[in-house]
């Protein structure tokens, strides 16, 4: 077998991430690739919540439908996911409250016995389902007291009366790969920020980019980071603008309703010039849609927001090494061309959880923007052949350093005058054609599977994972855009040479990638479109694939 698929449900308030994350850490130490994908309504207490842990050879970036272990704290676990279960499934759950075959541990029992807090219930079963995968008792209790930060010796006497409880079913091995960090898709983008320079982080929590602002706040004292929750994003981007003006490199977070707010600072950073990293991670809409679920809905949102015309730089990753990558290129690039960078991802990419590979990303570097040399008096928007003027930064007693959001001079001051109006938009916009030229030098188009192949799936972002999985199956070509703005149209016709059938894979209902291709001259045969809030699975594209592969 090639890995194993372990989903454990219950309610919100069951602690079911953090139970999804422990067993993806106890086959990490195994190792075993991770990939995990975490469901979970908009409710603070109730509902369902599950996650489904895919522990593989080499790395994946999807879930599987079909499950090895199902682990049930509820009784809605075992109802909702028994069709997930195959013959040789294993179901271990609590025998104290949920009728089902398989292994019952009497979870309520055992924490009463060891006077444990009812979140507990999940160390239990996870205790349970290490007897019943074979796995040592010592690589659990190595992974708790690593990653458990309060109650830790009640948690170990917890699992380990759900260990005792149950019989070895299957004997997991042991890989002889060594682990790799676990991280999430806005763990990676943080990272990735701060190795570009970040200095300053603001945002206002909006599921699913909320992890990035915990995150960073977390680790702020590490890193020396600023950050900062203002009271909404309007004041997010505004706050945000301010400090890039002051010479902080800045970054903010949001999803599609908070861009929403953002947008009108957008336009200000396009006509001041002031250099902002915007994370925009998508979840279903209109309006305030399915919040704790994923899309690929805001693509031509994200890439017109704003009024008026303005160069910006936009990448979407497809995994956590390409979010660390670009999110260290989009700061660079930003300050190098004064203009807003967007990291667009979804609430698949964000939450999910990927074994990171770090030796597997090319090294980049912070790059310094470029500085007004003081061998000219000071103009803040210096006409240059690039576009792009030399910066400075207050307090400077040398230099007036003005921003105007008003059409200005080189000086900054304010103009109606017609010609002045073009030179100045004439300048911003030549940064565009320089940066296409930048974007040369990096791979803005990723090209997988079977390069010979005259069948190709085209994907964006999260959808990747899918896509380059069942190519192997299938025997095809995978083309993934990165760079959506400015498009690489030269490397993308490149990687689509010899590709007689183009099937585009998308998490949205109009096929939105699609549609901005069609606008550079290339053409869709099929469409593959999932709209229901969940990602693909392996087996859902593979039954989608085999409709349109004639």
């Amino acid at each position: 077998m090639n890995g194993y698929s372990i989903l454990i449900g219950g309610k919100a308030g069951d602690g079911i991430n953090q139970a999804g994350l422990l067993i993806a850490r106890i086959f990490n130490q195994l190792g075993y690739r991770i990939y995990m994908y975490y469901d979970y309504p908009s409710l603070i207490r109730g509902g369902h919540n599950f996650s489904i842990v895919r522990a593989t050879k080499n790395k994946v970036g999807t879930h599987q439908n079909q499950i090895d272990f199902l682990l049930a704290l509820n009784q809605d676990t075992i109802d909702l996911h028994k069709h997930r279960l195959k013959k040789t499934s294993n179901v271990i759950y609590d025998s104290d409250g949920v009728k089902s075959e398989g292994i019952g541990i009497p979870l309520k029992t055992v924490i009463q016995d060891e006077k444990a807090p009812v979140i507990s219930r999940n160390s239990c079963l996870i205790g349970g389902f290490c007897k019943a995968a074979g796995i040592k008792y010592n690589i659990l209790e190595q992974v708790f007291k690593k990653h458990i930060s309060r109650d830790i010796e009640l948690n170990l006497r917890v699992a380990h009366r759900g260990y005792k409880e149950v019989k070895e079913l299957a004997k997991i091995r042991i890989l002889s790969k060594r682990p790799l960090p676990l991280l999430t898709g806005n763990e990676a983008i943080g990272l990735g920020l701060i190795k570009g320079g970040l200095s300053t982080y603001i945002a206002y929590p909006m599921t699913p980019s909320s992890g990035l602002l915990h995150f960073l706040a977390r680790i702020a004292k590490d890193f020396s980071l600023k950050v900062i929750h203002p009271e909404n994003e309007i004041a997010v981007m505004l706050m945000a603008l301010g400090s890039s003006y002051g010479g902080e490199k800045t970054a903010v977070g949001t999803s599609g309703g908070g861009f929403c707010l953002m947008t009108e600072g957008l336009s200000l950073a396009g006509m001041s010039e002031v250099p902002i990293v915007v994370m925009v991670s998508q979840r279903p809409g209109p309006s305030t849609g399915v919040p704790t679920y994923t899309a690929q809905s805001d693509l031509h949102f994200v890439l017109n927001a704003g009024q008026g015309e303005f160069t910006r730089f936009m990448v979407s990753p497809g995994n956590a090494e390409e979010a660390y990558y670009w999110s260290t290129v989009a700061i660079n690039i930003s300050w190098r061309y004064q203009i807003p960078s967007i990291i667009l991802v979804d609430k698949t990419l964000s939450e999910g959880v990927f074994s990171f590979d770090k030796e597997a990303v090319k090294n980049l570097k912070e790059e310094k923007p470029i500085l007004w040399d003081k061998k000219q008096p000071y103009k803040r928007y210096l006409d240059t052949k690039t576009g792009i003027s030399p910066l400075s930064f207050i307090p400077n007693k040398d230099a007036v350093i003005k921003v105007n959001s008003y059409t200005h001079d080189e000086y900054g001051i304010t103009t109606e005058e017609p010609q002045m109006i073009s030179l100045m938009q004439d300048k911003r916009l030549r940064k565009e054609q320089y940066l296409i030229q930048d974007l040369e030098k990096y791979e803005t188009v990723n090209f997988f599977g079977d390069k010979g192949s005259s069948v190709a799936l085209l994907c964006w972002g999260s959808t990747k994972g899918a896509c380059v999985e069942i190519s192997e199956k299938f025997g095809l070509r995978v083309v993934q855009p990165i760079v959506l703005s400015p498009f690489p149209v030269k490397q993308f016709r490149e990687r689509l040479k010899g590709v007689k059938k183009l099937i585009s894979v998308e998490n949205n209902s109009t096929g939105q990638l699609v549609r901005l291709i069609n606008q550079h001259g290339f053409n869709v045969d099929e469409k593959i479109l999932k709209y229901d809030g969940r990602p693909f699975s392996l087996e859902e594209l593979e039954s989608d694939l085999k409709k349109v592969i004639k």
